[in-house]
């Protein structure tokens, strides 16, 4: 509140107040012009102390109209006027013979001027032109008389006028008929301080005109503080206090709050804060310094790292010492390897193991990396257990076994990961399993058979044993043959027939497993007698040279056919079946379409699992023939497992029953730790299921959009070489899957990526409203994942799903980006044959998009193999510092595409929709409150700019600074084109 007139009539003067809190302070002679019906007097207030007063008393004459004006008072910005009066009022009953126009109270009056202008006569008195307050009444009146004095009882009544808008007013006071004294008045108005609150300061501001108005104020945020959400704003309502605080200011990053959070203070040196807010600038963790005050995290010491998903305040760690007391087992050519933690681990959780494999000795003149033939289970790397079982070594070799440790920092440190070695041989072993077997010929009666040598003889082969029996028969009527060669033929057999074969080697160590299965066909006779048929023409023919020559010719013809066993004219069935090859230790992939009951598919590779093992608990999404679901199995002796549960909508016809599982028949085939698993199906009851294991983060390409940025580019390359683990697997067992895309990888809890979905078959005939498979040649194909070969002639082979791993190293490598983006399948197409391809995605090391070239090579035979493809990313994660050259903006891809990949800045109006495009959005506040609102500022930003306004993660670092980095190369090119 703000005093800005006050009289008092006391002894004739008035008491001098603080100038902070009265401003007018005068004699009381020089305060009021009145008329002379008022006039000075001493009187006594009710403690009976002196007081002087003006008062009136004119009640025994009639028509009273006795006025008192006080001097010019300046407004000075009030709207509202509020007036103290103290005053006494004589009770007109306690006055003798008083007449009936006495009164018990007065008006006060109010009148505006912009100067100071009023004398005796002007303005004049009465009501208009002068305005009209409030007519004041008495709480309580006097009558008591003393000692020859009247005793008065003061009232205080205060009054409020507005609003007023010239430069200053008078106040008046009329008495019509009364007996008073007035005392004192006090004139003010009410105003709200100037206060720091919520991290804001807000300037002094007067009430408003009302005394309901609210004046809302905008607070400015205090040095080293910004506003959050909304702009912060104080009400001052008319009593003069704050209220309704609406938004606040919170401290920088780097600063925090003090003195009551009137100040926002820059952390110290050794102190750090991340965020904006209220919390208080933390310590640097250990192992971790700031290099100036206001810092917003702590930068590593030397020697010591971070990762990017690790918190600011966690210390900064190391990589692990080596692993300690390695013990090795050894069991003819397996090795079970065993070590303890190492002694330090860096500092860190995440430590996991590598092993890295050399076979010594030979005569090779040292050491050399183990080939891919040796299997390690779980894994070779990224082992989070202290054990691995390595088998599929040759016999009598020396062999050193290297045990990295490795975490999560491991790939920052310039130097090779910590080890520690063992060597072993191994002993004498038998050969491993036949790899390859393809028919030779057949006739009605024979078949003659060959197949490769084992990969690992370990040993002199000295025979191979045949094992064959009738397919409808069990295994137990088989009939086995020896041969010291690799070739046999197996006589007596029954025309039409389907036989079941299988093969084993043997050393002096013994017999090695037998192969997988393999079925082979003889002719029937009607095939015999009508290649006969198709023969004769060209028998005859050739009549001119004569019969003699005709029926030799006749006989020669015969005679090799019964050899040969006319190869072009083999069964349907036979042709599909020389396809597949074997995988030692495997079984061998058969098509389940070939077999002439495809339920006899399904029994033979999927397990029959009672509907009572089978628990559903939610429905997770919707697949082509019905719900899938998540739930239990539980099977008798085994532990309960969390699994994923593809059913069989009701109203199936048999088309779609078989349809449905023979997805199961393939995948029933398949074991490998990179393709999805089969637990089995359900048959024989409803509704009819197929069950697999369960992949916690669903499908690769939906994983890695929610994770935009949240992994290391060693975490990706591991995801990669999984998949082309899973797909070498595939390729070896002549498998083609056709649909290898991101959308068809599933992967699990611990980052595990395997290859699912075997049902392309189905949308190479069936039609499907998905735009991912478009016509073509009358089948569905995924136009953007598929090679030119196989768009144009539906040549599917091995070398077309490495095409298509290319577009899944895309996929990954840019987060779930959707290939070609926006283009259409007829552009896509159109690109690719003007021998276009897709540039690197932001931040991929130019090792890796150089693999996705070569994966897209236009001629088949020059795509690398599977085999090289997993070699190659081995040697990446063996060697890091591979993966660090990034691909510069001027690499030989055509820029048609590279321009789709990172937005031109030209198409957008503003940097907010170029921080949409690049999704990077949740910045924007960030940007405009830092002022790099214009693209010219913004193409200036460097990385402490980039860390200034807040991005604190890696990634998005990386891609805005990226995103800069092209913003200007283009307009460097647009300067250029311009000059």
């Amino acid at each position: 509140t703000r005093f800005i007139y006050c009289f008092t009539a006391e002894l004739h003067l008035i008491e001098r107040i603080r100038e902070t809190m009265f401003t007018h302070i005068e004699n009381f002679n020089s305060v009021f012009l009145c008329l002379e019906q008022w006039e000075e007097v001493s009187g006594y207030d009710e403690n009976m102390n002196t007081i002087r007063t003006y008062q009136v008393c004119n009640v025994f004459d009639s028509n009273q109209n006795n006025w008192v004006r006080t001097k010019y008072i300046r407004r000075r910005g009030a709207q509202r006027i509020h007036v103290e009066m103290k005053f006494s009022v004589r009770d007109c009953s306690s006055i003798p013979n008083v007449p009936g126009s006495c009164k018990e109270t007065f008006n006060l009056y109010y009148y505006e001027s912009d100067s100071d202008t009023a004398n005796r006569n002007s303005p004049p008195w009465m009501e208009n032109p002068w305005i009209k307050v409030d007519t004041i009444a008495a709480d309580e009146s006097f009558s008591q008389v003393d000692l020859g004095g009247r005793v008065m009882k003061i009232n205080t009544e205060v009054r409020s006028f507005g609003p007023v808008s010239k430069n200053g007013f008078y106040l008046a006071f009329q008495d019509y008929g009364g007996c008073m004294s007035l005392i004192a008045v006090r004139v003010f108005y009410r105003k709200c301080p100037r206060i720091i609150t919520n991290g804001a300061l807000f300037q002094e501001t007067l009430s408003g005109a009302e005394s309901t108005s609210l004046v809302a104020a905008r607070g400015v945020c205090i040095p080293n503080a910004e506003e959050v959400d909304v702009p912060i704003k104080l009400y001052c309502n008319g009593d003069g206090e704050w209220m309704v605080p609406i938004g606040r200011c919170m401290c920088k990053a780097g600063n925090e709050a003090v003195e009551n959070g009137t100040v926002c203070r820059a952390c110290p040196s050794g102190f750090f804060k991340s965020t904006q807010g209220d919390q208080l600038c933390l310590q640097c963790p250990i192992n971790s310094r700031t290099t100036s005050e206001g810092a917003i995290n702590c930068v590593c010491r030397n020697g010591y790292y971070r990762t990017d998903s690790d918190p600011l305040q966690m210390p900064c760690t190391t990589v692990p010492s080596a692993p300690q007391a390695v013990i090795s087992s050894v069991n003819e050519t397996s090795v079970m390897l065993e070590w303890m933690s190492p002694r330090d681990s860096g500092g860190r959780e995440d430590v996991v193991y590598n092993i890295i494999c050399k076979s010594c000795g030979g005569g090779r003149g040292g050491c050399t990396r183990c080939g891919d033939n040796v299997q390690f289970v779980p894994r070779q790397l990224g082992l989070t257990e202290s054990r691995v079982y390595i088998s599929d070594l040759l016999a009598h070799t020396q062999y050193t076994f290297e045990v990295q440790a490795v975490n999560g920092v491991s790939d920052q440190s310039p130097y090779s990961p910590q080890y520690a070695s063992v060597n072993i041989t191994t002993n004498q072993a038998a050969p491993s399993t036949v790899s390859i077997m393809h028919q030779v010929s057949r006739s009605v009666d024979s078949i003659t058979l060959s197949w490769s040598q084992p990969d690992q003889p370990n040993g002199v082969i000295l025979d191979y044993e045949l094992q064959y029996y009738e397919k409808d028969l069990s295994e137990h009527n088989a009939s086995t043959i020896r041969s010291q060669t690799n070739t046999v033929v197996i006589r007596g057999l029954k025309p039409g027939s389907i036989y079941v074969f299988q093969v084993r080697a043997r050393t002096v160590a013994g017999f090695g497993r037998y192969s997988g299965k393999l079925y082979f066909q003889t002719m029937t006779e009607e095939e015999y007698n009508t290649s006969i048929q198709e023969k004769l023409p060209l028998i005859i023919g050739s009549a001119a040279a004569g019969l003699v020559f005709l029926i030799a010719l006749v006989v020669i013809i015969i005679v090799c056919n019964r050899r040969r066993g006319f190869d072009r004219h083999d069964s349907e069935y036979t042709d599909k079946l020389q396809h597949y090859t074997m995988t030692p230790g495997m079984k061998i992939y058969i098509d389940p379409f070939t077999y002439e009951d495809p339920n006899e598919a399904v029994r033979e590779f999927a397990k029959e699992i009672d509907i009572s093992c089978v628990k559903i608990e939610q429905v997770i999404g919707a697949g082509e023939f019905g719900e899938v679901c998540s739930g239990n199995l539980k099977l008798p002796g085994k532990r309960e497992m969390f699994v994923a549960i593809k059913t069989l909508k009701s109203g199936y016809t048999e088309k779609q029953r078989r349809d449905f599982l023979s997805e199961a028949s393939i995948m029933g085939q398949f074991d490998h730790p990179n393709v999805i698993h089969l637990e089995g199906v359900v048959t024989k009851s409803s509704p009819v299921m197929i069950i697999t294991e369960f992949m916690e983060n669903g499908s690769l390409d939906t994983f890695l959009r929610q994770n935009d940025g949240q992994f290391t580019v060693i975490q990706l390359v591991g995801m990669l070489r999984g998949i082309a683990s899973g797909m070498k697997y595939l390729a070896d067992m002549n498998y083609v899957h056709r649909d290898l895309a991101a959308r068809n990888i599933l992967v699990n809890s611990n980052l595990v990526c395997k290859v699912s979905d075997f049902g392309l078959s189905r949308f190479l005939e069936d039609d499907t409203s998905d735009p991912t498979y478009t016509s073509a040649l009358g089948g569905k194909i995924p136009i953007r994942w598929t090679a030119p070969e196989a768009i144009q002639y539906r040549k599917f082979t091995s070398a077309s799903d490495v095409w298509s791993y290319g577009i899944v190293m895309w996929e990954v490598m840019s987060y779930g980006e959707r290939p070609y983006w926006d283009m259409t399948n007829q552009d896509v197409i159109n690109a690719i044959e003007q021998d276009y391809r897709l540039p690197p995605p932001m931040d991929c090391p130019s090792a890796l998009h150089q693999l996705m070239l070569d994966c897209w090579q236009k001629d088949r035979n020059n795509r690398p193999k599977f085999s090289q493809i997993v070699n190659n990313l081995d040697k990446m994660i063996r060697n890091p510092n591979t993966l660090k050259a990034m691909t510069p903006l001027s690499s030989g891809v055509h820029l048609p595409l590279l321009d789709r990949s990172i937005p031109d800045f030209s198409t957008f109006s503003s940097v907010d929709e170029w921080l949409d495009a690049i999704k990077m959005g949740q910045y924007k506040d960030n940007f405009a409150n830092s002022d790099f609102s214009t693209f010219d500022v913004v193409s200036q930003m460097t990385m402490e700019d980039i860390l200034r306004v807040g991005v604190t993660l890696a990634g998005h670092q990386k891609k805005i600074l990226n995103s800069i980095q092209m913003m200007r190369a283009q307009m460097n090119q647009i300067q250029s084109v311009e000059v």
